[in-house]
């Protein structure tokens, strides 16, 4: 018998260590989303680790602006932290994911989600419906967590503000991002059935909504209509797109699932090609054509006092080309660099003129 209880007791042991080991690997796995986020969405809209966000704010405290453009700005990280500058923002991207998160945490200036707004939006979370709405998110995630996606959307729009309606719906990208961030080998680290609960995790990670006083503007149009449009402004900060020669190079990567979530299905990807075509961000068959993209750009800008341009040096455009092709319409005034060939592979400059 003693025997026995010293059995169970060492199997308690073993049960209550791995449970610790599968709570730790999954702490760390939600702190790596970050970092598997910027790797596969370094090109177009881009998510940057935490080092390039303080390169820009520390080349950025420099200059002299109360009021910015960005046209295309991915994440919203860098506005959030503008908006506590006080300054007045007009934020833009083409892709849809980028807007919503920037109408949930920099248009909106006060709404947050309570209680029964969460309770509205998981209701039933797991149950299928009648009929799935959007089917190409089963390219994604399994069918449990698809059907999970897609109720989850469907009842985000019963919310009564766009605001409340964009929060919900950039947790549900976060949820998607942690989800992914699994892969082969420790997918079977995740919680069966748990997204719901990790909907509630991140939901107590959104910050504060910051209300600078100020008319931030949050669009999603094409970055030459934007650029035209923005008179009075002092400052274009221009995160040049990593160039691409694919022809879709937006469908595969991180971003891709957010907006085919975002937009219902993958039925919109041609539309978004045409819109874009001939236009800085779409695809590129040499360096030439590329940066005549950033002439044409920076030609509609010359209304903008200053500027202040980020490149990814990856091989394909060195800043020289940039600078030369910068200096062509205004002068250049500084260009700062860093090397984040350690963390990306990567050198960034950021020109200012």
């Amino acid at each position: 018998m003693s025997g026995l209880r010293s059995e169970i007791s060492d199997l308690r042991s073993q049960i209550l260590n791995a449970k610790s080991e599968l709570n730790s690997a999954l702490r760390n796995l939600k702190s790596e989303i970050g970092r598997v986020n910027h790797k596969v969405t370094l090109n177009n809209s881009a998510t940057l680790p935490s080092g390039w966000l303080a390169f820009e704010l520390g080349v950025l405290r420099r200059l002299k602006f109360s009021s910015i453009a960005l046209p295309f700005t991915g994440e919203p990280d860098l506005c959030l932290r503008l908006k506590r500058w006080r300054v007045r923002i007009a934020a833009n991207d083409p892709m849809l994911w980028s807007y919503t998160k920037l109408v949930a945490l920099v248009e909106n200036h006060l709404e947050q989600l309570s209680e029964d707004d969460l309770e509205m939006v998981l209701d039933d979370a797991y149950v299928p419906r009648d009929n799935q709405d959007n089917v190409s998110i089963t390219k994604w995630f399994n069918e449990t967590d698809a059907w999970w996606f897609d109720n989850v959307r469907f009842n985000a729009e019963r919310l009564d503000s766009p605001h409340k309606r964009a929060l919900s719906l950039t947790l549900g990208m976060m949820v998607g991002d942690y989800v992914l961030s699994f892969d082969d080998e420790t997918r079977h680290l995740r919680e069966p059935l748990s997204l719901s609960k990790v909907y509630r995790q991140l939901a107590a990670t959104l910050p504060q909504p910051v209300d600078n006083s100020l008319r931030n503007q949050c669009s999603n149009q094409d970055v030459r209509g934007f650029v035209a449009e923005r008179q009075h402004t002092d400052l274009l900060f221009l995160r040049l797109p990593t160039p691409t020669l694919k022809t879709e190079p937006h469908r595969d990567t991180l971003s891709g699932w957010r907006e085919e979530w975002l937009q219902g299905g993958d039925h919109f990807w041609d539309k978004f090609s045409d819109t874009t075509a001939g236009l800085l961000g779409a695809p590129v068959q040499s360096k030439q054509q590329y940066l005549g993209f950033v002439e044409d750009l920076l030609q509609r800008a010359a209304h903008v006092p200053t500027w202040a341009l980020t490149h990814t040096e990856n091989g394909f455009i060195s800043s020289e080309e940039l600078v030369e092709t910068i200096s062509r319409i205004r002068k250049i005034d500084v260009v700062y660099t860093k090397d984040f060939s350690d963390l990306l592979g990567v050198r960034a400059s950021i020109i200012t003129a």
